[in-house]
């Protein structure tokens, strides 16, 4: 049993879920809490966190924090969506979060939330479908994801969360026809570009998660809102939604509360909710749309326990893979020569374990800089290293937590010229183990960068180990090879520099 918990710190709530997982099963919860904090309110109306809501958020993320050491997770992970990701006072709020919450706060992109909504989808669908849509409402953002044979094809993040919207748009209980007609422009503007590129997917199963999904389905099933478990695998109909929609926006909000499903909070936020529903099930779908509990903090279960399994491998995963490639290809950088320096640079790594003794998760993040330590070119070759730094800190790069990012970034950066230093800046910012494992990484991507020196992958195995206070990699090749050995030598004093051993480069044939 291996016990998780994650944290979602969204627009208009804040969840925590606590999980053991098991081989061959997801995850069964052990605790889970929401607490409406709406600190999108403030966001969208003046553009930062307010005082009361930054208080009310640190006071929960305590309390959920107490609960986590209750059940003694393997591991906690915190993210913040939407507001935070546009508030102007996001630093202080991240550093009040983390400290309440006793871990690191990240702010997820838009692009990440949707990877993690779809993965929590998958991970509790109870069949598999070829082909899914899934729509994801919440307070600040709604998450548009197509996928096929479990892999993600399209993802859009959209400014069409429910409390965005009541505060930009809805001014009136019930709101005013003018209002209304504004609102129904502005959500159709927004999916412009996705219903471009996706068009009507009659075929994929479509599929609503949040409380926005959860209340609709509710509320033409006539479901209780304290039974939304029963909600699950239920379906709503277009003719169906648009009935509730016509009801909604003819009621004030103590009017709505009373419906089947609509909470008093709810009800405060529901209208442009369904108003967003309702178009996407409209233009997008065969007609229906299925509600789903899965949410954001169960792809943050399933993340975590998947890292668990897929760094024992010591690989990127499909996700990173993915990420890594596409952003190199994005950069113009030849992707022959990034696939045999991440081969190169995992080959040492695992072969010079016992030199390093780094969790074999790093593998990974050595790997992800292999790919990405010549992005830099398309800036400039002039100081390409630390371009690379800048394009890798600050891209998107789903898959990849923050601090796994900065410290792919960080290694790219010394994958040429001066060694790691604590007087450099982005250096200093991580953590103490992250300084000391970059340290060790780099002198393996300057070996493994070295030998495809010509770009030409001459080089078709490598072999490294300890011999008498020395390390000695071997290399087999095809002819033509000096150049890149004469590189990879010259990575020499910067490896023994790091680990007081001798670095000797020899050929085989």
């Amino acid at each position: 049993m291996s016990i998780y918990a994650a944290i979602d710190i969204g627009s208009n709530s804040i969840r925590l879920a606590v999980a053991d997982t098991e081989p061959g099963r997801f995850y069964k919860l052990l605790a889970a809490e929401r607490q409406v904090t709406r600190i999108g309110e403030s966001v969208f109306a003046g553009g930062k966190i307010g005082e009361k809501a930054m208080e009310d958020t640190c006071a929960v993320l305590g309390r959920f924090a107490a609960a986590c050491q209750k059940w003694q997770p393997v591991a906690v992970r915190a993210v913040a969506t939407s507001a935070v990701r546009d508030a102007s006072n996001q630093a202080e709020f991240l550093a009040r979060a983390s400290k309440a919450a006793g871990v690191p706060v990240q702010v997820i992109s838009g692009r990440e939330e949707a990877r993690l909504i779809h993965l929590g989808v998958l991970a509790r669908w109870p069949r598999p479908d070829p082909e899914m849509l899934v729509l994801d409402i919440g307070g600040g953002s709604a998450e548009v994801i197509w996928s096929q044979s479990g892999e993600i094809r399209y993802s859009k993040s959209l400014p069409l969360g429910a409390v965005r919207l009541t505060e930009s748009f809805l001014q009136h209980d019930p709101p005013a026809e003018e209002e209304l007609a504004e609102l129904h422009e502005y959500i159709q503007q927004q999916f412009v570009g996705t219903l471009r590129r996706l068009g009507r997917c009659s075929k994929a199963r479509a599929i609503g998660t949040s409380a926005t999904a959860a209340a609709a389905v509710c509320a033409v099933n006539r479901i209780r809102s304290s039974d939304r478990e029963e909600a699950a695998g239920r379906r709503a109909r277009y003719r169906e939604i648009q009935a509730l929609y016509r009801r909604l926006i003819r009621m004030d909000c103590r009017e709505r509360q009373r419906i089947p499903g609509i909470g008093p909070r709810r009800a405060e936020i529901i209208v442009p909710g369904v108003a967003v529903l309702q178009y996407f099930v409209e233009h997008f779908t065969g007609g229906a749309i299925y509600y789903s509990p899965a949410g954001l903090r169960d792809g943050l279960i399933a993340d975590l326990a998947a890292r668990r399994v897929t760094s024992e491998a010591a690989s990127l995963d499909k996700q990173q893979r993915r990420t890594v490639v596409e952003m190199a290809r994005r950069y113009g950088v030849s992707l022959p020569h990034a696939r045999q320096v991440a081969v190169l640079a995992r080959s040492l790594f695992l072969n010079l374990a016992s030199a390093h003794r780094l969790p074999l998760a790093y593998a990974r993040l050595l790997e992800a800089a292999a790919y990405l330590h010549d992005v830099g070119h398309y800036v400039s070759s002039i100081r390409h290293h630390k371009h690379s730094y800048y394009l890798v800190a600050n891209s998107d790069m789903p898959g990849f937590t923050d601090r796994e990012q900065l410290i792919v970034a960080n290694i790219c950066r010394y994958h040429r010229k001066a060694l790691p230093s604590d007087e450099h800046d982005h250096f200093r910012t991580l953590r103490p183990d992250e300084r000391r494992a970059v340290a060790l990484l780099v002198p393996l991507l300057r070996v493994a960068d070295g030998l495809d020196r010509g770009h030409r992958q001459l080089v078709t195995s490598v072999q490294a180990e300890a011999q008498n206070g020395r390390i000695c990699v071997f290399v087999k090749w095809r002819p033509g090879l000096e150049l890149d050995l004469w590189a990879a030598r010259r990575a020499a004093p910067s490896f023994s520099q790091v680990y007081h051993l001798e670095l000797v480069v020899a050929s085989q044939r």
